[in-house]
Protein backbone atom coordinates (compact mmCIF):
# COMPACT_ATOMS: atom_id res chain seq x y z
CA UNK A 1 0.00 0.00 0.00
CA UNK A 2 2.74 2.48 0.89
CA UNK A 3 4.49 1.62 -2.39
CA UNK A 4 1.37 2.70 -4.32
CA UNK A 5 1.24 5.98 -2.40
CA UNK A 6 4.89 6.63 -3.21
CA UNK A 7 4.31 5.85 -6.88
CA UNK A 8 1.39 8.30 -6.94
CA UNK A 9 3.54 10.92 -5.18
CA UNK A 10 6.28 10.33 -7.75
CA UNK A 11 3.83 10.79 -10.63
CA UNK A 12 2.43 13.99 -9.10
CA UNK A 13 5.94 15.38 -8.63
CA UNK A 14 6.80 14.52 -12.23
CA UNK A 15 3.67 16.23 -13.56
CA UNK A 16 4.35 19.31 -11.43
CA UNK A 17 7.93 19.24 -12.65
CA UNK A 18 6.80 19.04 -16.26
CA UNK A 19 4.73 22.18 -15.70
CA UNK A 20 7.71 23.71 -13.93
CA UNK A 21 9.88 23.28 -17.00
CA UNK A 22 7.90 26.18 -18.46
CA UNK A 23 6.59 27.98 -15.38
CA UNK A 24 9.29 30.15 -13.81
CA UNK A 25 8.28 29.59 -10.18
CA UNK A 26 8.60 25.79 -10.07
CA UNK A 27 11.94 23.93 -10.18
CA UNK A 28 10.81 21.71 -13.06
CA UNK A 29 13.61 19.28 -13.81
CA UNK A 30 14.44 18.92 -10.12
CA UNK A 31 10.85 17.90 -9.35
CA UNK A 32 10.82 15.43 -12.23
CA UNK A 33 14.07 13.86 -11.03
CA UNK A 34 12.85 13.81 -7.41
CA UNK A 35 9.68 11.98 -8.47
CA UNK A 36 11.82 9.57 -10.49
CA UNK A 37 14.07 8.96 -7.48
CA UNK A 38 11.13 8.38 -5.13
CA UNK A 39 9.67 5.86 -7.57
CA UNK A 40 12.90 3.95 -8.03
CA UNK A 41 13.57 3.90 -4.28
CA UNK A 42 9.98 2.77 -3.58
CA UNK A 43 10.41 -0.12 -5.97
CA UNK A 44 13.80 -1.04 -4.51
CA UNK A 45 15.57 -0.10 -7.76
CA UNK A 46 14.08 -3.26 -9.28
CA UNK A 47 12.47 -1.51 -12.27
CA UNK A 48 15.14 1.14 -12.86
CA UNK A 49 18.74 0.81 -11.73
CA UNK A 50 20.55 3.06 -9.31
CA UNK A 51 23.00 3.82 -12.11
CA UNK A 52 20.16 5.27 -14.22
CA UNK A 53 19.06 7.42 -11.28
CA UNK A 54 22.61 8.71 -10.82
CA UNK A 55 23.05 9.40 -14.54
CA UNK A 56 19.81 11.38 -14.59
CA UNK A 57 20.93 13.22 -11.45
CA UNK A 58 24.13 14.24 -13.25
CA UNK A 59 22.20 15.30 -16.35
CA UNK A 60 19.80 17.29 -14.16
CA UNK A 61 22.74 19.13 -12.59
CA UNK A 62 24.24 19.87 -16.03
CA UNK A 63 20.87 21.09 -17.37
CA UNK A 64 20.43 23.37 -14.35
CA UNK A 65 23.84 24.89 -15.01
CA UNK A 66 23.00 25.32 -18.69
CA UNK A 67 19.67 26.80 -17.71
CA UNK A 68 21.47 29.68 -16.06
CA UNK A 69 24.11 29.95 -18.77
CA UNK A 70 21.91 29.78 -21.90
CA UNK A 71 20.19 33.15 -21.44
CA UNK A 72 23.50 34.70 -20.41
CA UNK A 73 25.27 33.34 -23.48
CA UNK A 74 22.49 34.53 -25.76
CA UNK A 75 22.48 37.90 -24.04
CA UNK A 76 26.26 38.19 -24.19
CA UNK A 77 26.34 37.38 -27.90
CA UNK A 78 23.93 40.25 -28.56
CA UNK A 79 25.34 42.52 -25.83
CA UNK A 80 22.34 42.45 -23.52
CA UNK A 81 22.57 43.87 -20.03
CA UNK A 82 21.45 42.56 -16.67
CA UNK A 83 18.12 44.37 -16.92
CA UNK A 84 17.46 42.69 -20.26
CA UNK A 85 17.99 39.25 -18.72
CA UNK A 86 15.90 40.15 -15.67
CA UNK A 87 13.23 41.53 -17.99
CA UNK A 88 13.10 38.22 -19.87
CA UNK A 89 12.39 36.29 -16.66
CA UNK A 90 9.84 38.83 -15.44
CA UNK A 91 8.30 38.96 -18.90
CA UNK A 92 7.83 35.20 -18.84
CA UNK A 93 5.95 35.36 -15.54
CA UNK A 94 3.81 38.33 -16.57
CA UNK A 95 3.23 36.98 -20.07
CA UNK A 96 2.07 33.65 -18.71
CA UNK A 97 -0.47 35.34 -16.45
CA UNK A 98 -1.72 37.78 -19.08
CA UNK A 99 -1.50 35.75 -22.30
CA UNK A 100 -1.41 32.15 -21.13
CA UNK A 101 0.56 29.85 -23.41
CA UNK A 102 1.49 32.62 -25.85
CA UNK A 103 2.91 34.60 -22.95
CA UNK A 104 5.64 31.97 -22.70
CA UNK A 105 6.81 33.02 -26.16
CA UNK A 106 6.01 36.74 -26.19
CA UNK A 107 6.68 37.60 -22.53
CA UNK A 108 10.44 36.96 -22.35
CA UNK A 109 11.10 38.89 -25.53
CA UNK A 110 8.99 41.90 -24.52
CA UNK A 111 10.44 41.83 -21.00
CA UNK A 112 14.01 41.74 -22.30
CA UNK A 113 13.25 44.53 -24.77
CA UNK A 114 11.76 46.75 -22.07
CA UNK A 115 14.65 45.94 -19.74
CA UNK A 116 17.13 47.01 -22.39
CA UNK A 117 15.20 50.20 -23.10
CA UNK A 118 15.26 50.97 -19.36
CA UNK A 119 19.05 51.02 -19.50
CA UNK A 120 18.90 53.77 -22.15
CA UNK A 121 19.74 51.66 -25.18
CA UNK A 122 18.42 52.60 -28.57
CA UNK A 123 15.49 50.59 -29.90
CA UNK A 124 17.53 48.77 -32.54
CA UNK A 125 20.16 47.59 -30.04
CA UNK A 126 17.48 46.81 -27.44
CA UNK A 127 15.70 44.65 -30.03
CA UNK A 128 18.90 42.74 -30.89
CA UNK A 129 19.71 42.24 -27.22
CA UNK A 130 16.16 41.11 -26.46
CA UNK A 131 16.31 38.67 -29.36
CA UNK A 132 19.56 37.18 -28.06
CA UNK A 133 18.20 36.87 -24.54
CA UNK A 134 15.02 35.25 -25.85
CA UNK A 135 16.94 32.75 -28.01
CA UNK A 136 19.08 31.73 -25.03
CA UNK A 137 16.02 31.46 -22.80
CA UNK A 138 14.15 29.42 -25.42
CA UNK A 139 16.98 26.90 -25.86
CA UNK A 140 17.37 26.58 -22.09
CA UNK A 141 13.67 25.76 -21.82
CA UNK A 142 13.89 23.29 -24.71
CA UNK A 143 16.79 21.44 -23.07
CA UNK A 144 14.88 21.24 -19.75
CA UNK A 145 11.80 19.93 -21.54
CA UNK A 146 13.75 17.24 -23.39
CA UNK A 147 15.41 15.96 -20.20
CA UNK A 148 12.13 15.99 -18.28
CA UNK A 149 10.40 14.01 -21.03
CA UNK A 150 13.22 11.47 -21.16
CA UNK A 151 13.07 10.92 -17.39
CA UNK A 152 9.28 10.62 -17.52
CA UNK A 153 9.65 8.20 -20.45
CA UNK A 154 11.88 5.97 -18.32
CA UNK A 155 9.29 6.14 -15.52
CA UNK A 156 6.44 5.15 -17.85
CA UNK A 157 8.57 2.53 -19.61
CA UNK A 158 9.32 0.83 -16.29
CA UNK A 159 5.67 -0.25 -16.06
CA UNK A 160 5.97 -2.36 -19.22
Amino acid sequence: MSEIILIILAAVLMLAGLAGVILPFLPGVILVWLGFFIYTAATGFSQISLLAVLVFFGLTAVVLALDFLAPLLGAKKYQAGKLGILGAFLGLAAGLVVLGFWGIIVGPFVGAFLGELATGREKKQAFKSALGTFVGFFFGTLIRLILALIIIGFFIGSFF
